[in-house]
């Protein structure tokens, strides 16, 4: 399941426009929408066709599903989180198959009823937060705290305790605060 939460963190900080890192975020466009989909899925052009524009127009709706998740959960609103998946489940039609690919051994993925790219995704990223909100690992759904960053995040650090989306968010926080002590400091002199 972590494969296809990380598929969801994804699609959600390339697909949706906010803030990212101190500045203000909007999905790229045109071709570059298109190779910005292809890279968060992990698709090598050269194994598939690239992705279609009506696809990644398609995951770019899947993505603001998806974001509603991790703001409603981040905001305390469980249930909304919850009332989310089970929406985009009954969409999609989410479905358990075994699959055998690229010569690794069988697994469960989650197909949707049309089986579309974005549907499929969508199922997947669906049925995995799913689990995760209906476990104990819940709480390791989050969105970044810094100022100004809205991007998502699973906390798969060993004490569950990450609370921005990158190391370059932590260290705008850090940095912010040094300085304010640093300001105190010279003040209280």
């Amino acid at each position: 399941m972590d494969a296809v939460v990380t598929v969801a963190v994804r699609l959600v900080n390339t697909l949706t426009a906010g803030e990212a890192h101190g500045r203000p975020y909007a999905p790229p466009q045109g071709a570059a929408l298109l190779a910005a989909v292809s890279a968060a899925l992990r698709i090598d052009p050269r194994g598939r066709p690239r992705v279609s524009a009506r696809e990644a127009a398609e995951l770019s709706k899947v993505a603001q599903a998806l974001r509603a998740v991790f703001v409603s959960f981040a905001s305390g609103d469980v249930d909304a989180a919850a009332w989310q998946v089970n929406t985009m489940l009954a969409e999609t039609g989410a479905r358990p198959q075994l699959d055998r690919h690229d010569g690794e051994p069988w697994h469960v993925h989650f197909h949707g009823a049309e089986e579309s790219l974005a549907e499929g995704y969508a199922a997947g990223c669906a049925t995995g937060l799913a689990i995760v909100l209906g476990s104990e690992a819940r709480d390791r759904l989050g969105v970044c705290t810094a100022p100004r960053c809205d991007r998502v995040y699973v906390d798969t650090s060993r004490n569950g305790t990450r609370r921005f989306c990158s190391t370059s968010c932590q260290n705008r926080v850090k940095a912010a605060a040094f300085r304010a002590r640093s300001v105190n400091q010279v003040n209280q002199r």
